[in-house]
């Protein structure tokens, strides 16, 4: 890869995959407003760590077995799907379920790594970059390992970003309505994110 050249756009193909909306957003903005953000950075350290193994996975050989073996990537699909639908259920259910804090949890360094391997807007992502960035006959670990760092600063710098955001608007939360409302919005959207993997 000409990182002269290719650097460029790679970075604005990152910016703007990572910084928009998806699961990721939605759930490190909602985790950081119930939570505060200290408590939301295992959860931003996990997506960040998962999604440089995956990039790094798909670019040495995984996307080839997912093309392969159709029914593998469905398995992926609707587990992700499944695995969406129930943290959407438990953002909604952050405030009932939990008067105060301490009741509940936030997710968690593990769980955030695991949720990438289900997260579609990663592997899109992961795919996308791989397909466009890549040449033919390059170093393919060379190439993979760049872009793989490219991709992950920028998703690291968004679920910071969003990680602060969510903290800075739970001073407006305070209200347990407004905290209602917004979790169960932040919910619908992490449900609406699903329509592009189905549609």
């Amino acid at each position: 890869m000409n990182g002269g050249v290719m650097l460029g756009p790679l970075i604005l193909f990152a910016a703007a995959m990572c910084l928009t909306p998806g699961p990721n957003v939605v759930m490190v903005t909602a985790s950081a407003a119930t939570f505060g953000f200290r408590r939301a950075i295992p959860h931003i350290l996990g997506v960040t760590f998962g999604f440089a193994v995956i990039v790094m996975a798909a670019g040495l050989g995984v996307a080839s077995l997912l093309h392969a073996e159709p029914r593998l990537h469905a398995l992926l699909k609707y587990a992700g799907a499944a695995y969406l639908l129930y943290l959407a259920w438990r953002i909604a259910r952050a405030d009932a379920a939990s008067g105060d804090k301490a009741r509940g949890r936030p997710i968690n360094f593990v769980e955030a790594t695991l949720f990438q391997w289900v997260n579609p807007k990663g592997w899109m992502t992961a795919i996308g970059a791989l397909a466009t960035y890549t040449t033919v006959g390059g170093d393919a670990i060379r190439e993979t390992s760049l872009i793989t760092s490219v991709l992950v600063a920028a998703c690291f710098a968004s679920a910071a970003f969003w990680g602060g955001f969510g903290a800075a608007i739970a001073q407006l939360l305070g209200d347990p309505c407004a905290h209602r409302i917004f979790n169960w919005s932040m919910a619908s959207l992490l449900v609406l994110s699903l329509i592009p993997v189905f549609w």
